[in-house]
């Protein structure tokens, strides 16, 4: 088939994007798919007349990418477009996505996992991986996936939104119950989320945070294991437990070597990991996701389990969790996201 992977776009995981859409293009290629990478951002500069032999590029237009420290300065990447327009999607991205077959989605964060080029795609006519344009953006709002959770009776940390002025910080600081996680809603890879010891630093991440988003997310701290697990077509995958070396684990610990230690399978008991996979199904289901999805989750001293939130276009670099997952049942990476590809395709022709 030909095979449009989107990756990039403007979000702050952009890099993340780049990466797990170049492993995803290569396996599919390797599969003997036309599959080629466009980014969703800068599009395609000075593109063939005829579009179609893009397909036949040696390298699948696949960018040399690695994930850095930092996260990316996505003011210098606008700066670099060469057209300068105010559009998120690139010169010619549409275009080639209406001569493919599929289009992949391995985009993560703003545009990606919120519903937009989904609904695009759908207005087009375009077939596309994953969940559709409804189930991507409640599951990227946490406050709207918050309040689907609650619906549905899936346990989840106590929350509330906020929305506050620089004036009222300091008294926000002293009210909210500890110990608490400041998250912006939309946020992800780590980005936008903070766990604040003391009051001090309660107001520093309130402060913080204002530069995600207006709306702020105080949710209740859970203490315990941290859990994640993966839902491909109708099942659950072996759930993967991280031990994080670093107490913050943000960006920098998350995609660096040593930021964490991941064990998969979890080492649970056979009604734990059980459990686990029930809920992340119940997730799942609850927020309309579809083909496949990662939950992430907190399992507390009681062994009592809180969803924390979900994801509906996890990251699919060749170490994420879906493929590790994947890969304890004897899927392979390339067969993944091909079984990916094949679901998606199954559902929209349905």
């Amino acid at each position: 088939m030909k095979i449009v992977v989107l990756a990039g776009g403007i979000s702050t995981e952009r890099t993340v994007s780049l990466v797990s859409g170049t492993g995803v293009c290569q396996a599919l290629r390797r599969k003997g798919h036309q599959a080629i990478l466009v980014d969703m951002f800068m599009g395609l500069e000075n593109p063939l007349a005829d579009l179609n032999t893009l397909f036949d590029a040696p390298d699948g237009l696949c960018p040399d990418v690695k994930i850095e420290v930092q996260a990316p300065d996505l003011d210098a990447v606008r700066r670099s477009r060469p057209d300068q327009s105010p559009s998120r999607i690139g010169p010619h991205v549409l275009d080639i996505c209406r001569l493919a077959d599929i289009v992949f989605l391995g985009l993560h964060g703003q545009d990606g996992e919120d519903g937009r080029i989904q609904a695009t795609l759908d207005l087009l006519g375009v077939p596309y991986t994953g969940a559709g344009y409804l189930g991507s953006a409640i599951a990227m709002d946490k406050i709207a996936a918050k309040e689907m959770m609650d619906a549905n009776g899936i346990p989840n940390p106590k929350w509330q939104k906020l929305t506050y002025t620089e004036e009222e910080i300091p008294q926000l600081a002293e009210t909210l119950p500890m110990p608490c996680v400041v998250k912006a809603p939309t946020g992800g890879s780590s980005l936008g989320v903070y766990l604040p010891k003391d009051r001090a630093e309660l107001a520093d991440a309130l402060r913080q945070v204002r530069s995600f988003c207006h709306e702020v997310l105080v949710e209740q701290r859970i203490y315990g294991r941290e859990l994640t697990d993966a839902v491909l077509g109708e099942r659950y995958l072996p759930p993967v437990e991280t031990f994080p070396s670093v107490e913050n684990f943000d960006y920098e610990a998350k995609y660096q070597a040593g930021g964490a230690k991941e064990i998969c399978p979890a080492e649970l008991t056979e009604e734990q990991a059980k459990a686990v996979g029930e809920m992340a199904l119940r997730v799942h289901k609850a927020l309309g996701l579809a083909v496949y999805s990662r939950t992430d989750m907190i399992m507390d001293e009681n062994g009592q389990l809180w969803c924390l939130e979900a994801n509906s276009l996890p990251g699919m670099t060749p170490t994420s969790f879906v493929p590790k997952e994947a890969a304890a049942v004897g899927i392979s990476y390339d067969d993944l996201c091909e079984e990916i590809v094949r679901q998606s395709l199954k559902i929209k022709r349905r």
